[in-house]
């Protein structure tokens, strides 16, 4: 509708005041009289705890209290605890070590909490806490996720001596052998997922305040599900009901999966400032991020292709460790990539797939979504796995994805792994995106990189991700005020992706409000009833369906006062653009007179409630997915393994685009994450002595605007039938085609001079090592 409805590319209404620092993010927020905490960490992977010496740092100007696991356990608070059912191979429980607030005995990765210091000021509290003594015995640590499950690894837990959390299974195992076993040939590959870190522009932070008067805690903190995180404090830790405390989110500078509902710090400071009847503020460092955080990815797929003799897919089977660290602190930990990994089988045809999932146990930070959260794992395996089948059976990998790839016509599609496909049109995605690439004149690029010694390579891949799950429900208001002017409020929680606007728009076209005349509101879990949050891409799916119904209330009420107004029968009045009509005249009246006079008891018909405020709860029938085709062009230095983007496509179906310009934002960050990991990013430990090696940018690289290519972005919405909207989802798009695109762009490259392994980062060093070893003869 006009110039701020759906599909229009609205420039960001949040934006001005950000760009004018008039943001309000969790470190902007201060209370007359706090304390300021500070964490100490372990600096062990593995260690137990002899003793804990606070009494200097007690002494110290300005310190209010030192707090340790023993201070903690002694209240008498609870843990919150994963409650997912899953079991151990042998049938036998699943093995979900709980993670302590403040670590008592022994502490099980570098960064693992063991004492609380809080003072009067920051630096007195930074003070304090270089004069706590604790005495530490190391004891043996596994950092590596594949040495975690071989025999006589260390024990992570001496309950669990083989490491083994849980294992998941999907699929049909029997049928995915008896496809094997009648396979003209097999294809066989290790691929290694790499562990990485968010490294969102703001550190997390949390101030938690308690009023004796009311017996009511309030945490400020940048988290994504305010609802969810007041909840799980509410009953999992002080076991009080949920109007004892609030949670209140304001501006959060990126999440992307990571700023979740279970950490520790929450809980410290509210507890905390219940003990000092003080309010307790905590801000994480730059460098403590890599070791206060939960950290994305890290797993290793085995991963077999069975075919007929026509080069038909006829089999999958995924064996896979995934590396969920040294504590299950809740369900997040066990979301990816085994809730995801459905969707390995890409958009093709497989008439048997069989996946098997190992979670396993080791002395690193726990792992938990990560922006696609399993989704990008599973289109890196199959991807990959595609490309290398074409090479070693010397077809064209283009034509052995489209041979393999499920038309139109064959959707909905029940995939044997359980997701369910309802539309798209994958073969027109690659055909838009092979023209978008020009993939045509790749041969002449490639042929001019050599004139000047390089290699170039061309990565095509087909995307799907599984998206907005059924699961869990989300909530919206509209509440108008007297003056016709009007409250939007959502449970989702924007994090920079432009909710506000989104939601504004959605809004306009369906009861053509200016955007200037609605205030949007969402993160406080008092001022906004109820709500699931931002992840997985669900805000503008199930958000926005909620919104969809909550305006259409609006309008099944303005229908009744707008009849009595225009002296007209209910069934009557139509509405659009904006405004009420009499059908087949020009008698009107618009929205927002009709809320006033919602206001206004001499106006109203008989049996109508005064007010104009409606809510809708949405949760819809199936998931959602989105999918695309992304082309990337590298350049590969053969002398020094120096990587260089030359372009980047992607055709997209997200459904129903509501706002063009937001959603080239989304994809364009979403590559960018996926090019970063592929090229440099990465979570390291020493494997001897478990210390980590890449806790600041001085060793975690990251990718600056140089990294990047032109990114042409063109869309083919295909909107789905299961929300009102047609939305899929696009948060995460850009993410989950861009690990095999850029992946498969650089062995392309790297064919040409014979190297046939290299898992991620392709860093300079390795990728030149790589091509060493191939000129050598040797292994890669």
């Amino acid at each position: 509708m006009g110039k701020y409805g759906i599909g229009q590319p609205v420039l960001r209404f949040e934006d001005p005041r950000l760009l004018r620092g008039q943001g309000r993010f969790v470190n902007d927020v201060n209370i007359p009289g706090q304390a300021h905490a500070v964490i100490l960490r372990s600096p062990h992977a593995h260690a137990r705890i002899r003793s804990i010496d606070a009494a200097a740092a007690r002494q110290m100007p300005g310190v209010v209290a030192v707090y340790t696991g023993a201070d903690y356990a002694a209240d008498g608070l609870g843990m919150p605890k994963a409650t997912m059912p899953r079991k151990r191979p042998d049938g036998s429980p699943m093995f979900a070590p709980q993670r302590p607030a403040l670590v008592v005995d022994r502490v099980r990765y570098v960064g693992d909490p063991v004492a609380m210091v809080i003072a009067d000021t920051l630096a007195q509290a930074k003070d304090a806490a270089e004069l706590v003594e604790v005495d530490y015995e190391a004891l043996p640590s596994v950092t590596d996720t594949a040495q975690a499950v071989t025999p006589g690894a260390p024990a992570v837990w001496d309950e669990c001596p083989d490491n083994i959390s849980n294992i998941v299974e999907r699929g049909n195992k029997a049928a995915t052998e008896a496809a094997f076993q009648k396979a003209a040939k097999i294809i066989r590959r290790r691929y290694v997922v790499t562990r990485v870190h968010a490294q969102f522009m703001e550190p997390r932070g949390a101030l938690g305040t308690y009023d004796p008067g009311e017996d009511r805690l309030t945490l400020y903190a940048d988290v994504q599900y305010p609802h969810r995180v007041r909840n799980m404090l509410a009953q999992s830790v002080f076991r009080v009901p949920e109007s004892k405390l609030r949670v209140i989110a304001g501006d959060v500078g990126g999440a992307f999966g990571t700023k979740g509902w279970q950490y520790v710090e929450h809980r410290l400071t509210l507890w905390a400032a219940r003990k000092l009847l003080r309010p307790v503020k905590w801000t994480c460092e730059r460098s403590e991020a890599v070791m206060a955080d939960e950290h994305g990815r890290d797993n290793i797929g085995d991963i077999e292709l069975a075919l007929d003799e026509n080069n038909k897919f006829i089999g999958l089977r995924l064996n896979m460790l995934a590396n969920i660290g040294a504590y299950i602190g809740s369900d997040r930990n066990l979301l990816s990539p085994f809730g995801m990994i459905g969707t390995v089988i890409g958009v093709y045809a497989f008439p048997a797939a069989y996946v098997h999932i190992t979670g396993l146990l080791s002395n690193t930070n726990p792992t938990a979504p990560y922006r696609g959260a399993g989704r990008p794992e599973a289109i890196y395996l199959i991807e990959r796995l595609i490309d290398d089948a074409a090479r070693e059976l010397g077809v064209d990998r283009v034509e052995l994805r489209r041979k393999n790839m499920l038309p139109a016509s064959a959707l909905p599609y029940q995939s044997p792994l359980g997701p369910y496909y309802d539309c798209g049109e994958f073969e027109k995605n690659l055909d838009m995106a092979l023209e978008l690439a020009d993939v045509k004149g790749f041969a002449a690029r490639r042929d001019e990189s050599r004139r000047r010694g390089k290699l170039r390579g061309l990565g095509i891949v087909n995307a799907i991700e599984q998206a907005a799950g059924n699961v869990q429900p989300e909530y919206a208001e509209v509440r108008f005020n007297p003056s016709g002017t009007a409250m939007l409020l959502m449970g989702t929680k924007a994090q920079g992706q432009g909710h506000e606007t989104m939601y504004k728009q959605i809004l306009n076209e369906r009861l053509g409000i200016d955007p200037g005349d609605v205030q949007f509101i969402d993160g406080d879990t008092d001022r906004v009833a109820f709500g699931m949050g931002t992840m997985g891409s669900r805000s503008t799916v199930i958000g926005g369906s909620a919104l969809f119904f909550a305006a259409e209330k609006v309008i099944d009420k303005g229908k009744r006062i707008a009849a009595h107004l225009l002296e007209a029968a209910a069934q009557d009045i139509e509405f659009a653009d904006g405004s009420f009509r009499v059908a087949g005249t020009d008698r009107t009246v618009s929205l927002k007179q009709v809320a006033m006079a919602s206001f206004q008891p001499a106006r109203l018909p008989p049996g109508v409630e005064g007010g104009l405020y409606e809510h809708a709860t949405y949760v819809p029938p199936k998931e959602t997915f989105p999918n695309g085709c992304h082309v990337c062009e590298v350049e590969v230095d053969r002398e020094t393994g120096h990587v260089q983007l030359m372009s980047y496509a992607v055709v997209d179906d997200v459904g129903t685009v509501i706002n063009p310009t937001g959603l080239k934002g989304q994809i364009h960050g979403g590559v960018a994450q996926g090019v970063g990991q592929i090229l440099m990013e990465r979570v390291v430990w020493d494997r001897e002595s478990g210390q980590l090696l890449t806790a600041s940018f001085l060793d975690y690289a990251m990718p600056r605007a140089d990294v990047m290519s032109d990114v042409v972005i063109k869309s083919n919405p295909v909107p789905t039938k299961f929300n009102p909207l047609g939305a899929k989802g696009a948060g995460e798009a850009g993410t989950v085609g861009a690990l095999p695109a850029v992946m498969n762009a650089i062995m392309d490259a790297l064919a040409e001079v014979g190297v046939t392994q290299l898992d991620m980062p392709a860093t300079p060093d390795r990728v030149w090592h790589a091509i060493d070893a191939a000129r050598s003869g040797s292994a890669a």
